[in-house]
């Protein structure tokens, strides 16, 4: 008889921090010009697929995408504003 590990927790955290993360990129689009809202999309379903793959090998390693993700999309809008005059 073979024994099962228990499953980690920390995954299921992190996939629920990047569907958080997913309606701020979306709102996101109320400030950013649809060519910077394609980009961050494109970011945030990178590390989606990112945590996907370290889903198994590296359960708490997943934890930090949502963070990641949650700067860049800071960074990104802080920047735009400031430099590119984006603004609601």
């Amino acid at each position: 008889m073979t024994t099962r590990a228990k499953a980690s927790p920390w995954p299921f955290v992190a996939m629920t921090g990047m569907a958080a993360v997913f309606f701020l990129y979306g709102a996101s689009g109320l400030i950013v010009p649809i060519w910077a809202l394609t980009l961050l999309l494109f970011v945030w379903l990178v590390l989606f697929v990112t945590a996907c793959r370290w889903w198994t090998p590296h359960p708490k390693r997943v934890l930090l995408l949502p963070v990641v993700a949650v700067v860049v999309l800071f960074a990104v809008v802080a920047a735009g504003a400031a430099w590119l005059g984006w603004q609601a």
